[in-house]
């Protein structure tokens, strides 16, 4: 009788614990700072395999320089890998490929 509770008890464990993996693996939130003397007036990301840019994240906002945004890149498509296009107040626009956002939490333009 014992052995068999605690059996079923150590499957209880080991199936919450895989339980707990899927969310920790889903977060994809990411915080974009602007170390540059320059405001970012747009910014957009894509995971690699989409066509073309979505919308412009910020929105009607700006990421002003020395501040930062907290964002979360999932789409429903369970990618990790986006490209990010940043667009500065001074015209110049930076594209980064290929950032795995599942392993980073910080994202910086300096």
């Amino acid at each position: 009788m014992f052995r068999r509770t605690a059996i079923f008890g150590a499957m209880a464990i080991a199936l919450s614990f895989l339980a707990t993996l899927p969310a920790s693996a889903a977060d994809r939130w990411v915080t974009i700072h602007n170390n540059t003397g320059y405001d970012i007036v747009t910014f957009h990301s894509s995971h690699r395999d989409a066509k073309t840019w979505e919308e412009d994240i910020l929105g009607s906002s700006i990421l002003r320089a020395g501040q930062s945004v907290n964002i979360n890149f999932d789409d429903g498509t369970g990618y990790c890998i986006f490209d990010f296009r940043a667009a500065f107040e001074d015209g110049d626009v930076l594209v980064k490929k290929g950032v795995n956002i599942c392993q980073i939490a910080d994202f910086y333009y300096n």
